[in-house]
């Protein structure tokens, strides 16, 4: 399998080449070619764990854990790779703090995962969610390097295309040291692929969602020109294939509600032009540029690590990434402030979140604004909603804990030095 995957890959490399350095260059900053073809500068320690992300989205949910481990193992070395520039710029506030250091995680080629791994030396390497890559845990098999899938999610999509490569799936399970799931039907996907310790422990978003602190609602209402007589409703990771029509269903609900617009990849940024213009006239007010709410106009949201703690704020979130056959977005920040969501129907990626989830609705973009206005309309009715939210993602909570727990136990388990 190991010659299979990798021929495949050469053969197919004028194609993926090219691909990767186009969506590289359309999303600035460009990432450290560097890093990406496995080369690190890392100083040498004992004790070292590597954790990876791909974007956004996984770095969030990642912090709840990896601040556990570094509770836990305060002594140990935490590197946590990305590999997207928009993941590499939110994993910046954990540096110094919460990990030692930030790297783009090597493209799967086996001689840059091999260099990677003979450089990191962990004694245990951790994905998110789905990643899984062969040559990355043929190299961490080759070195002894112990693999742990954490809040490992397969949806039904996913699964069917796995079978289609089911040697492949297997191989890389037998790989894996344990694999721990968010639900049993992803436990159950995974252990058709052979995987030996599979264990369905939460979904470590929820730990995420209700973490405390920052600015109060108050402050935000200062900050961004909010008016605490008018709802305020954001639009959250809104991919750039929902643009328009989330865009058009915003400007109805102008000016008697405040809308705060957060693309879920900012550096979409002539896409996201080119849809405003064609809805809004007036310029476009930037967060980056401490624009303020305008009465007709709507505030777009292009900074890292502000959308969760805003939520705060939000009278409605309306969460994207479902409107379009995306496979929807993270709906579990805005419940945990209490805020009621308003989702599309494409929901696979969250699909055991959007089934049982207090405090959602289901709507075709087109349905937006009416929803919004129906929803405002019966305020006590929408205040009960919000608890009945608060208290779903406060009951699913500790997930985090049980994710770090597991890495803890092995990484102690390992003795002595990775193999040289």
């Amino acid at each position: 399998m190991f010659l299979v995957y990798n021929i495949v890959l050469t053969l197919l490399a004028p194609i993926w080449g090219p691909w990767m350095w186009f969506r590289a260059r359309r999303r600035q900053p460009m990432p450290n070619w560097k890093q990406r073809f496995g080369q690190y500068e890392l100083p040498r320690h004992e004790n070292r764990i590597w954790f990876h992300a791909v974007s956004v989205g996984e770095v969030v949910a990642a912090k709840p854990i990896l601040q556990a481990i570094r509770r836990k193992l305060p002594e140990y070395d935490l590197v946590l790779s990305v590999t997207t520039s928009s993941g590499f710029e939110t994993a910046q506030p954990l540096l110094g703090e919460v990990v030692n250091q930030v790297v783009y995680f090597p493209i799967d080629v086996a001689r840059f995962q091999l260099g990677a791994i003979q450089t990191v030396r962990p004694k245990v390497a951790v994905l998110m969610e789905t990643e899984l890559w062969f040559n990355f845990l043929w190299a961490a098999d080759v070195f002894d390097v112990p693999v742990i899938l954490v809040n490992g999610r397969i949806s039904e999509r996913s699964f069917r295309g796995m079978n289609r490569v089911a040697p492949l799936y297997r191989q890389m399970a037998a790989w894996l040291k344990a694999a721990l799931m968010q639900a049993q039907s992803d436990a159950d996907r995974m252990s058709s692929f052979g995987a030996k310790d599979v264990r369905v422990l939460g979904n470590c978003k929820f730990d995420q969602a209700v973490e405390s602190g920052g600015k109060s609602v108050a402050e935000w209402q200062a900050e961004l020109g909010l008016s605490p007589e008018k709802p305020v409703v954001i639009f959250g990771s809104i991919r750039h294939e929902e643009f328009d029509e989330c865009l058009a269903e915003a400007k109805k609900l102008t000016p008697d509600v405040q809308v705060i617009f957060a693309p879920r990849h900012i550096d979409r940024k002539v896409e996201l032009d080119a849809a405003f213009a064609r809805h809004f006239n007036g310029p476009m007010l930037r967060r980056m540029a401490n624009e303020k709410i305008g009465a007709e106009q709507i505030l777009i949201l292009d900074s890292y690590g502000e959308l969760s703690p805003l939520y705060a704020v939000a009278s409605l979130a309306i969460v994207g990434g479902g409107f379009a056959d995306l496979g929807g977005q993270n709906i579990i920040q805005p419940l945990a402030h209490g805020v009621p969501v308003i989702h599309g129907p494409n929901m696979r990626n969250f699909r055991d979140v959007a089934a049982v989830a207090k405090g959602t609705t289901q709507v075709q973009a087109s349905e937006i604004a009416t929803t919004v206005r129906q929803l405002l309309a019966d305020p006590q009715r929408l205040k009960a909603v919000g608890e009945e939210a608060k208290n779903f993602v406060a009951s699913n909570t500790g997930a985090s804990e049980r994710y770090a727990d597991a890495i803890v136990e092995t990484a102690l388990s390992v003795k002595g030095k990775v193999k040289k």
